[in-house]
């Protein structure tokens, strides 16, 4: 690795981690991504400065890793960190353009989640079990299921955040954006419930484990697993599935998409707009199952 070009890189990644507030993951992606980048520019011409480099050896590196079976959202990704990288070492002034903003990647297809339906949920949250171990957990789905709340910011969520009177929650999402999202009643009478079994200083974690600290992201994962297996129908379910379950269901009730894009935190609504395809869906089932002409001949 050309130590000129990686102490660029290691420049934007502090940049990332300081100024942008990035989570880890993020951050060891982009590390991840512009490390083969700059490996492959190595390959194809030692020695190459950031200021030479020209888009043929961007598309090349992309190629490459297209000819090897990559995926399209991986190969997105990387295209993403180089233009990323490359935009900021333009506006620092180190390069005199970004070479990689027009270049393309393949497209992903879009992928729907397969969410439960409402009555599934139904009857996975009120599964009978008062051990206070499943009291904690019912209370963590029910929150994550009632206000859409991504994995970290459920796992970093302290009991000062909680506003058990009006029933609203502020979580600090993606980027350091803090936004405040209703909780229903059913996620606050089983967040009450907890409360009453465990020490709920203001800064003290919601959902803690053993010796106080607040649960890892991997321990709700498999929580929510076993959990699955116990009181589910067996279908396989993680965190981000009952953010997915939450706003298909808002939506289909609603088709307000911008109270989604706000309930979820996403910065663009484009981002949001999957769940448009989610409740087109839910209405062609209906339209089959109701339009007079739609009814297919069993």
């Amino acid at each position: 690795m050309d130590t000129v070009r990686a102490a660029a890189i290691g420049d934007f990644l502090a940049y990332l981690r300081v100024e942008r507030r990035v989570s880890p993951h993020t951050l060891a992606a982009y590390a991840d991504d512009l490390g083969r980048l700059d490996a492959a520019v190595e390959s194809q011409a030692p020695g190459t400065s950031w200021t030479s480099l020209q888009a043929e050896q961007v598309r090349a590196f992309l190629a490459a890793d297209h000819r090897a079976g990559r995926a399209p959202r991986t190969l997105q990704r990387r295209l993403s960190a180089a233009r990323s990288f490359l935009a900021w070492m333009t506006a620092e002034g180190r390069v005199k353009a970004n070479v990689a903003a027009g270049l393309r990647a393949p497209r992903a297809p879009r992928r729907l989640p397969q969410v439960p339906d409402a009555d599934q949920m139904q009857v996975m949250l009120e599964a009978p079990d008062d051990s206070r171990l499943a009291v904690r957990d019912r209370a963590l789905f029910e929150l994550v299921y009632s206000s859409g709340l991504r994995l970290a910011e459920v796992c970093g969520l302290q009991w000062g955040e909680l506003d058990f009177e009006e029933g609203f929650v502020r979580v600090t999402g993606k980027g350091g954006r803090t936004r405040v999202v209703p909780v229903g009643s059913h996620a606050i009478a089983a967040l009450t419930g907890w409360r009453e079994t465990t020490p709920h200083a203001a800064t003290d974690p919601v959902f803690a484990g053993r010796g106080g600290a607040a649960l890892s992201p991997r321990s709700v994962q498999a929580r929510l697993s076993r959990w699955a297996m116990k009181h589910g129908d067996g279908r396989r379910l993680h965190p981000h599935l009952l953010r997915h379950a939450c706003a298909s269901h808002v939506l289909e009730s609603s088709g307000n998409l911008r109270a989604v894009q706000e309930l979820l935190g996403h910065a663009d609504i484009g981002t949001t707009q999957i769940y448009t395809h989610l409740d087109f869906q839910h209405l062609a089932r209906v339209y089959d199952a109701a339009h007079p002409r739609a009814r297919r001949k069993t």
